[in-house]
């Protein structure tokens, strides 16, 4: 404990001197340089006849917004709206009638208004993607975008790589983010890797946090509600044309959360409900040395604790059934960045990066001595990128990266000798390294056609080169408030280490290192439509997804051992489509439908938690200046999932869920605010065995300065 406890307290120091690496990815980043605030885009001056016009109006699809655009928050840290600028496609600020890419973006005031508390509750509406929690907050949580599998979404925050090296899959929990701090998500669908390297199969989410700006501010809250909900959270910021900073501590609890169906309880068992316990602590700082050089310094730290009912297994009847006892799980993240922003000439950036991460958790199993393990996976990442705006109209972004990373597992095996067994710990360690260069070029072919196309070669220590790539034009027909859009490329998911050097000789299973990465081609076209002046828009979006060398577990009814092994094919594809008006100055809603169908097509099944329908619809209203009401209807269809207790493949029955919310300005430095949700109480599991969250009731107070 005394470890723990210096290690998080290292950390947090860490987070709040910025003194440390910090965070911003060199391939998709933007600088807390006060010089380069969003959503700022340079565009053409309106009397240039003889360049390519910059200014187009056409429908901005991208915007997952459902509050009023006279709506204004009461959360004062939300009120830049740059709903209408996205950075994910291309690296650099852009127009999102100008990208052909399918990308959503949500702001902190729409965070702020459907008072989101945890990233997945932000992403659950969002088209293509579905979310999977197991129970409530603090569930492990995976996200499926566009039929592809858990681990194909690369999860970017404030630019920092945050896939855990220690996991099998090697991904990220987005259970353990809290939301509080979150400036915007973009949420960028199909493969990326031609501008973001390796884990971009599906499709990349980039989470920016906010940064400081204007006069210095203090923002504090607290609320509480069902579940034994408490939670605060509390900023300081500000900032000048020289510098930026902002500082944030936000904590969640809620230590009464049924997760456990008493249906699968052992007779007499009681239901011990889960308990989450969250501290983050971030911090952003932007400070020009000169006119032409740039600091940026950005750090987090997250110590999330969760207590749930693991499972017990009878080797008898070959099922499972909740554990008697509560275990266990502490997961400590650390993100960092330090970058310098040079501006060489009126039309040349160069960014040099360092990111580090760090990611640490410790399992208490109660029950089986060999689900105790403590893992710890580390990440260094060295990273140039120089942006040259050429000529009106034409971007080239190049760029070159390095990365170290490690995997360090301790975990306690039971082996079997002669008529009985012991206890032993293993450790596995092992790490790699990777580099990257890939360049892309942004260009307005001719008046309203837009095009980005990039290409990017990386270099593994263990399993070589590979070339990936992509192209995304975008035509707009101002005449009639029309887009066409499209793109096509290429994506890998590169294998984890734990997949490859991690043995389990207990159980038969062992790592293998020859394994290749999983490839992926896709495509989208689509149109986007603008009517009644722009008020209302509607469009949709077809896509498909190839995807060969799928990793899966493979068995030896021979030698009885188990590994990994390149032997899966799937394909996806589907519609995205959606409508969104404002009814009336006060009075925005939006509509969105996803159908996907996601094969194996091995055995032509369904693929496990992707239901072939999804929809939902978002309400904003703001009958008074200080009064805001919003509502949200989620509609989650049939999906294929396999029976906690019996491992058997079995059909989830569809479930809708109604959220709805209220904020009110009391003054100028205070408001009060509450929101139910699941409002209807509908009762459903997503995986199986986990019930989700019922009816819960919240509340709370918001200060500002």
């Amino acid at each position: 404990m005394l470890r723990v406890s210096r290690r998080r307290k290292m950390r947090i120091a860490l987070a709040f001197a910025t003194v440390g690496i910090s965070a911003q990815e060199a391939s998709a980043q933007v600088p807390a340089s006060p010089n380069t605030k969003l959503p700022a885009v340079n565009v053409m001056a309106d009397d240039d006849s003889d360049a390519p016009s910059k200014k187009v109006k056409a429908p901005a699809a991208a915007q997952q917004i459902s509050t009023p655009a006279a709506s204004n928050s009461s959360d004062s840290s939300a009120t830049v709206d740059s709903s209408d600028i996205a950075v994910s496609p291309t690296g650099t600020p852009e127009s999102v009638d100008q990208i052909g890419s399918s990308v959503t973006v949500i702001t902190a005031k729409e965070i702020a208004a459907q008072q989101r508390r945890t990233l997945p509750d932000v992403l659950k509406m969002v088209p293509g993607l579905n979310i999977v929690q197991t129970g409530g907050p603090g569930g492990q949580t995976s996200v499926f975008m566009r039929g592809t599998n858990s681990n194909h979404t690369k999860i970017l925050i404030d630019g920092i790589d945050v896939s855990d090296p220690t996991t099998p899959n090697r991904t990220f929990d987005l259970g353990q983010m809290l939301a509080m701090d979150i400036e915007r998500v973009e949420v960028l669908r199909g493969p990326q890797s031609g501008l973001y390297g390796a884990d971009a199969l599906g499709g990349v989410i980039l989470i920016y946090t906010k940064r400081g700006y204007g006069p210095p501010k203090a923002t504090a809250m607290v609320e509480g509600g069902s579940f034994g909900t408490f939670n605060q959270a509390a900023s300081i910021s500000g900032g000048t044309n020289k510098y930026n900073y902002y500082f944030n501590v936000s904590h969640f609890r809620a230590d009464d959360i049924p997760v456990t169906p008493e249906n699968l309880l052992l007779p007499g068992e009681q239901r011990h409900s889960n308990r989450y316990d969250n501290r983050t602590y971030s911090s952003k700082v932007g400070v020009d040395i000169t006119k032409d050089v740039t600091v940026n310094l950005v750090a987090r730290y997250t110590d999330g604790t969760l207590h749930y009912t693991g499972d017990a297994y009878d080797p008898f009847t070959n099922t499972s059934y909740p554990a008697p006892y509560q275990s266990g799980s502490d997961v400590d993240d650390f993100y960092s960045r330090s970058e310098v922003v040079w501006r060489t000439f009126s039309n040349l950036t160069n960014y040099f990066g360092i990111n580090y991460s760090n990611s640490q958790t410790d399992n208490i199993d109660h029950v089986n001595l060999t689900g105790n393990s403590y893992y710890q996976g580390d990440r260094v990442k060295y990273d140039w990128r120089n942006v040259w705006n050429l000529a009106p109209g034409y971007t080239l972004v190049t760029g070159a990266e390095h990365q170290i990373e490690q995997f360090d597992g301790r975990q306690i095996n039971e082996v079997f000798s002669g008529g009985g067994s012991f206890y032993e710990g293993q450790h596995t360690f092992a790490e790699e390294w990777n580099n990257g260069v890939y360049t892309e070029l942004q260009a307005e072919v001719i008046r309203n056609l837009f095009v980005a196309a990039n290409v990017r070669y990386d270099d593994n220590e263990n399993f070589g080169g590979h070339t990936t790539w992509r192209v995304a034009p975008a035509y707009v027909i101002e005449s009639t408030g029309t887009k066409i859009k499209g793109s096509i490329g290429t994506g890998f998911k590169a294998p984890s280490l734990s997949q490859r050097f991690q043995d389990y000789p207990a159980y038969f299973f062992y790592g293998n290192p020859d394994l290749k990465p999983e490839e992926n081609t896709g495509y989208d076209v689509g149109f986007e439509q603008a009517i009644f002046g722009g008020r209302a828009q509607f469009g949709a979006t077809y896509f498909r997804n190839d995807i060969t060398d799928l990793i899966e577990s493979t068995y030896d009814p021979t030698t009885f051992v188990s590994t990994y092994a390149n032997v899966g094919k799937a394909k996806t594809d589907g519609v995205e489509a959606f409508i969104s008006a404002d009814l009336t100055k006060d009075l925005r809603i939006r509509a969105d439908y996803t159908y996907t169908q996601a094969t194996n097509e091995d055995t032509g099944g369904w693929l496990l938690r992707r239901p072939h329908n999804k929809a939902s619809v978002t309400l904003g209203w703001t009958p008074t200046e200080k009064l805001l009401l919003t509502g949200a209807v989620l509609y989650y269809g049939d999906s294929l999932d396999i029976n906690r207790a019996t491992f058997e493949n079995e059909f989830l029955p569809s479930f809708t869920v109604v959220n709805v919310a209220a904020d009110y300005k009391l003054t100028d430095n205070m408001s009060i605010y509450g929101r139910i949700d699941n409002l209807f109480d509908e009762h459903y599991e997503i995986p199986d065995g986990f019930l989700a969250t019922g009816i819960g009731a919240y509340g709370g107070i918001r200060f500002t300065n």
